[in-house]
């Protein structure tokens, strides 16, 4: 790409000889001064002054801070010619950062194409193996391309999909020699791949099921190379340079639309030759990896992505899904500390609903439910803009509406750990049951609107997909109290056929669960007991999956009544992913010994908590300490955990507090990693 901008930068430069300087400044250079082969071709009545403001252009950035006064500088000079209007359009599109800013470019810019069609169209049609016959239609080519791909960014990021298609038809018809800006059938085929779900009733473009929008959409990509080879015969002598990155560009949503369909090899085949030829695609071949399984690959290429990462105004992928790798790796807070920078960074922009979105699912998983679900709220209550990606409204929607459910069932958890004896308090009950109500109810919504989702065999049943915007986990929250013998039949069947081999362990692990709800232990036992010795497991990138299979080892032996086991394998949750633990229903072997100032309401609230098992510890346990300080009126606690060989858990550190209830509940969590510093705050 960065070639391809250098070779258009040259031509747009050549412009430049159209004015020479002078001692003053620019010296006008009258057209009957150039060479016929030179002169630009404008309508004869308009020649002087499309030729001044052709020589004012020169040396003007299109995509500068001076755009706007340099419109308004060439529509009083000649508000007919298209480039006062291209100038407006170009920096309204610049400086559009919503649906309003993106509408409002699309007028200047429509308008500026009109009236190019109108005035050039013989420079536009041209197709020659000539230089001097090309030389002089290049520029409004180029300029054409521009203004093109800039509106059709505006419909597509206002959702006008419909109009995204007419104008590249439009744009098609002219049958340019050279792509520039505008690579009309690869953006054809990226706008029916980005509308796939939707049938031919909605959008005139597109055919009625998903499978015939993917041929559909390779059609065109075939049509575009197509295109490529019929120009070579032209191009061999003017330009050739630009061939090439032509073909990257057919490569480029090769990838995609191979990634989409899982067809691995051919996906690859298409990414090697991109590497090849130095335009590797770091943030879809990250994506890629993260779809296969191979989360290390993954995570090194969405950090070559935020290397390059050049602040755009959109959603950056490499960073909403870099912090999902974080919470497959156990460390929440440093995705919570990714997103909140991206926040920061992007401002109101787009992609803020989506790292709202990432930290929100973070926070959650790092047991902060509360702060998670102000989050939630932030993302639904957001406009967001889907610029640039195939990831639209209707991913984004389900993302959260999933979320709330997770949230939901967190909330309920929390009464139980809150309260060890929940049952003997109505108070507790009746907020349980009103979480529950509210459990069923948003698992109602997803439902009615996950089925009318066309891709869920595609995006969701697959548990990894380009087009999926939430984790393999969440899937499981989604489908774990519906339709057991059809799910356990799916994932099994996904186990054997899938060529995926990192990802064939997830599919027997969903089917674990599902043994697991129907109490059917010895078949979950089974499973469970193999998937550690999965050849293709990677630790270190999998500590979320080796969690769940602790969890459910777990409740597979407190179900068998093998109390010793079930206390083991709580302990091991505990010590590799201890934010887990409190929304499991069980309580971890934990010795608690305090020290200080204790303050005895504390210390009494803190044993109605379901931190610690109150039974005679049968398992292996961890050693948690607590140091009550004060000084004047400022009290502090200070906490570390230890696991049995004296390695830390939770490292140590301190918060202070004023209300007894509020510092007991705080402890507790704080005593499973939940909350507390981020990660590269200051040590004690």
């Amino acid at each position: 790409m960065v070639g391809r901008i250098l070779i258009l930068c040259c031509l747009l430069c050549s412009v430049a000889s159209w004015s020479v300087s002078g001692q003053n400044g620019r010296k006008q250079v009258k057209p009957q001064d150039l060479p016929p082969e030179m002169r630009p071709p404008h309508p004869p009545e308009k020649t002087e002054q499309r030729f001044l403001i052709d020589a004012k252009r020169s040396g003007e950035d299109l995509n500068g801070e001076d755009a706007l006064p340099r419109s308004r500088e060439f529509k009083r000079i000649d508000s007919t010619y298209y480039l006062g209007w291209m100038y407006e359009g170009a920096y309204k599109y610049n400086h559009a950062e919503d649906y309003l800013g993106y509408k409002n470019a699309a007028v200047p810019l429509a308008r500026a194409l009109d009236l190019m069609e109108r005035d050039y169209a013989a420079p536009l049609g041209t197709r020659t193996d000539n230089m001097l016959t090309y030389y002089p239609t290049h520029r409004f080519k180029l300029d054409y391309t521009i203004i093109a791909y800039y509106l059709m960014n505006c419909y597509s990021n206002t959702d006008q999909p419909d109009k995204v298609f007419a104008l590249l038809q439009r744009a098609a018809k002219w049958k340019m020699q050279h792509h520039y800006y505008l690579e009309v059938y690869n953006a054809m085929a990226w706008t029916v791949h980005r509308n796939r779900f939707y049938t031919h009733d909605k959008y005139a473009f597109l055919k009625n099921s998903i499978a015939e929008n993917e041929q559909l959409a390779q059609r065109y990509l075939d049509s575009s190379m197509m295109q490529i080879s019929r120009n070579h015969i032209l191009n061999k002598t003017i330009l050739p340079e630009l061939e090439e990155p032509e073909r990257m560009g057919v490569y480029h949503y090769k990838n995609i639309l191979y990634g989409y369909a899982l067809k691995i090899d051919s996906a690859n085949h298409y990414f090697n030759l991109m590497r090849e030829g130095n335009r590797l695609p770091h943030n879809n071949y990250g994506n890629f990896k993260m779809v296969c399984g191979d989360f290390r690959t993954a995570e090194s290429e969405y950090k070559i992505a935020g290397m390059y990462d050049g602040g755009d105004k959109r959603l950056q992928e490499w960073a909403y899904y870099s912090s999902l790798l974080d919470i497959y790796k156990g460390e929440t807070k440093e995705g919570i500390e990714l997103e909140q920078n991206m926040i920061r960074s992007s401002g109101s922009t787009p992609g803020f609903g989506w790292y709202n979105i990432g930290l929100a699912r973070c926070l959650m998983y790092d047991g902060q439910i509360s702060e998670a679900k102000r989050h939630i709220e932030k993302a639904a209550e957001f406009k967001e803009v889907h610029i640039g990606t195939t990831l639209g409204q209707s991913h984004y929607d389900f993302s959260i509406q999933l979320l709330k459910l997770i949230e939901k069932e967190h909330e309920w958890e929390m009464h139980r750990f809150e309260n060890r004896k929940w049952y003997l308090h109505p108070d507790v009950m009746a907020g349980m049951m009103k979480d529950l109500g509210e459990i069923y109810m948003q698992q109602f919504l997803i439902i009615n609107q996950f089925a009318k989702n066309p891709e869920r065999d595609n995006v969701i049943y697959k548990l990894f997909s380009t087009e999926s915007t939430v984790s393999w986990d969440e899937i499981r929250y989604l489908v774990k109290d519906f339709s057991p013998g059809f799910f356990i039949h799916k994932f099994q069947t996904q186990a054997l056929e899938d060529r995926r081999k990192y990802v064939r362990k997830y599919f027997n692990l969903m089917v674990a669960g599902f043994y697991v709800n129907q109490k059917r232990y010895m078949d979950a036992k089974a499973i469970l007991n193999e998937l550690p010795n999965d050849e293709h497991l990677d630790f270190d990138y999998e500590k979320l999956f080796t969690a769940r299979v602790y969890e459910f080892e777990a409740r597979c032996a407190e179900g068998l009544g093998k109390t010793h086991d079930r206390d083991t394998w709580l302990y091991r949750l505990y010590t590799l992913y201890p934010q887990l633990v409190p929304f499991t229903g069980m309580a971890v072997n934990m010795d608690i010994h305090l020290s200080g100032a204790v303050d005895p309401i504390v210390q009494a609230r803190l044993n109605e908590l379901n931190v610690s098992s109150m039974v005679a510890h049968d398992g292996p346990t961890v050693q948690a300490y607590v140091t009550f300080t004060k000084t004047g009126d400022r009290k502090d606690i200070s906490y570390y955990v230890i696991d049995n060989e004296g390695k830390y858990v939770v490292k140590k550190q301190q918060f202070a507090w004023q209300k007894p209830e509020a510092a007991a509940r705080d402890l507790a969590y704080r005593l499973f990693g939940i909350g507390g510093k981020m990660p590269n705050a200051e040590p004690e």
